[in-house]
């Protein structure tokens, strides 16, 4: 059954409000607040989302599906290799503003949250893998090594202008593999 038009909005808005309550004052903020934010009552929130961790859940799925989005738009970039490395611009900063989101969703009735995970990062892994095959670096460079190095940067700390020249250190190390002398042979 379709939920009616007005409980699907009422769900947008409480997405929408917990988005920037959260971001504003993390995973844990009280809930009457994302309520009172979205101008909707407690009960409509509690009906929509029974537990805090279905409402975390669907905000960092709401993320997720933006940084899905904006690779797929990307694949009308005319420079392929240019497109990638902005997707991973946009994952390194998803990584780094959206990662204390994604660990509040702590409690795991049944495995929910190992399924939530795996799909999240199957989603972030299947976008790389198409954005680096556009761009002919499949055969030199495996996408989820790209993302588990471009988390790595992202969880340094380290600010805009360093993270910004280990990207670029990471685009002139996967467009080298590929020529002969101009870095190390791929095994494995």
């Amino acid at each position: 059954m379709t939920p009616r038009a007005d409980a699907r909005d009422n769900r947008a808005q409480l997405v929408r409000a917990a988005r920037e309550v959260f971001a504003a004052e993390g995973g844990d903020a009280p809930l009457d607040r994302v309520a009172k934010h979205a101008g909707i009552g407690n009960a409509t929130l509690y009906r929509h989302f029974p537990r805090r961790r279905d409402l975390l859940a669907a905000v960092y799925a709401g993320e997720v599906e933006t940084l899905r989005a904006e690779g797929e738009a990307l694949l009308a970039h005319e420079d392929p290799e240019a497109a990638l490395f902005t997707w991973l611009g946009h994952f390194l900063d998803h990584v780094r503003d959206k990662r204390d989101l994604a660990l509040s969703i702590t409690d795991d009735p049944g495995g929910e949250r190992e399924e939530l995970f795996a799909h999240w990062h199957g989603v972030m892994t299947e976008t790389a893998t198409v954005l680096a095959s556009r761009a002919g670096l499949t055969e030199q460079v495996e996408p989820l090594d790209l993302l588990v190095l471009v988390t790595g940067i992202a969880l340094s700390g380290a600010g805009k202008p360093r993270t910004e020249r280990l990207l670029s250190m990471i685009r002139r190390g996967s467009a080298g593999t590929g020529q002969e002398g101009a870095g190390p042979a791929r095994t494995g």
